[in-house]
């Protein structure tokens, strides 16, 4: 069961991603988020000779469950600024989705300048009690089953599959933390059957500021924007028992609706896969062949900034286009076993 939760409209308006940047990533940090934020979106704005008075739009996400605090963006706002007043919105999502309202609105066609961010601090609490609550309070979570055991399903299915196994993920976990050998971390004990240590996320807090432009002013501000080509996300049952786990049709649909699979090939896929087998389902389900480069940053698996590590993927696709890259894709996700999918599409111009 897959539902169109997308508009995607098509028009003739060029945004593109123009500069971005991210608070230093760390297990665990002193800084509140506001904090955190305040150094991210200074440093994505100031290379572009931009102040927070040149912002027309700003959509922060983050998650109340992870900060123990009702309508905590309200203090991220602070990291805006309260003077010039300005229009904002909040996503309760990771900041990609926040980018996604961002490129909506800069389509109205009467703002030129956005600022989206994403930021959390897994540290602040247990995981295995925050991921449920926020997953789904009502239906999920009485069931006692944390983020890790869901993903532990969709594990053995994807191994059952034909998809994966063991020896294939151990390998991604490798080339992600650049770190280990794949001995190594076969030898290490289970965490949830057939996980191990080596294929969960890393803990870390950390934030990350992007910046949007229309056209003509992202191409006044940088040498090559990274427009924004193709922009789509998708939504499936919040059950994972009512999905085939080794398949991801909203993430299929998505890239589809995006335009993968039409003009360039993409050369960088940056794909927000938390646990190892995500990454192959994901390889399978976009038909992403060996000359695509995947998660050349390390990915989630390096780094993970809970509410910020989609925006991240986007900000990573943005720099292949920066320097030099022609097409890029990234990928985002929210809730278990993939339930939430967004791809965005991103391309150089000579």
């Amino acid at each position: 069961m897959t539902t169109d939760t997308s508009t995607s409209p098509r028009t003739s308006t060029d945004i593109a991603v123009i500069g971005w940047a991210q608070a230093a990533i760390s297990r665990r940090t002193d800084q509140t988020e506001t904090q955190m934020l305040m150094t991210s979106i200074t440093d994505a704005l100031t290379p572009l000779g931009l102040t927070r008075a040149d912002v027309d739009f700003t959509c922060l996400g983050s998650c109340d469950y992870i900060t123990g605090q009702a309508f905590s963006f309200v203090a991220n706002l602070d990291a805006i600024g309260a003077w010039p007043p300005k229009r904002d919105s909040h996503v309760e999502m990771d900041g990609a989705w926040a980018l996604y309202e961002a490129w909506l609105r800069l389509h109205e066609g009467d703002i030129d300048i956005a600022v989206v961010t994403g930021s959390g601090r897994t540290s602040t609490g247990d995981p295995s009690l925050i991921y449920p609550m926020e997953m789904d309070p009502y239906v999920l979570a009485p069931l006692g089953a944390d983020l890790v055991t869901f993903a532990a399903l969709q594990a053995r299915a994807v191994i059952s599959a034909g998809l994966a196994d063991e020896k294939a993920m151990a390998e991604v976990a490798v080339r992600s933390r650049g770190k280990g050998s794949v001995e190594e971390l076969l030898a290490g004990e289970y965490v949830r059957e057939p996980l191990r240590r080596h294929d969960l996320p890393p803990i870390t807090d950390g934030a990350v500021a992007m910046v949007l432009a229309t056209g003509e002013r992202a191409r006044q501000l940088v040498e090559r924007p990274a427009y924004i080509t193709g922009f789509d996300h998708r939504t499936e049952c919040h059950n994972p028992a009512f999905r085939r786990l080794d398949d991801s049709p909203s993430t299929r649909i998505a890239a589809r609706e995006a335009g993968l699979g039409t003009g360039a090939p993409v050369e960088v896929a940056e794909l927000q896969a938390s646990f190892t087998h995500e990454e192959l389902l994901l390889r399978h389900v976009l038909e992403l062949g060996d000359d695509v480069a995947v998660n050349p940053s390390g990915g989630a698996l390096r780094a993970n900034p809970i509410m910020a590590t989609g925006l991240a993927r986007i900000g990573y696709a943005a720099d292949h286009v920066f320097a030099g890259g022609t097409r890029a894709l990234a990928h985002a996700t929210s809730g278990p076993c993939l339930q939430q999918n967004l791809i965005c599409v991103l391309e150089g111009r000579s």
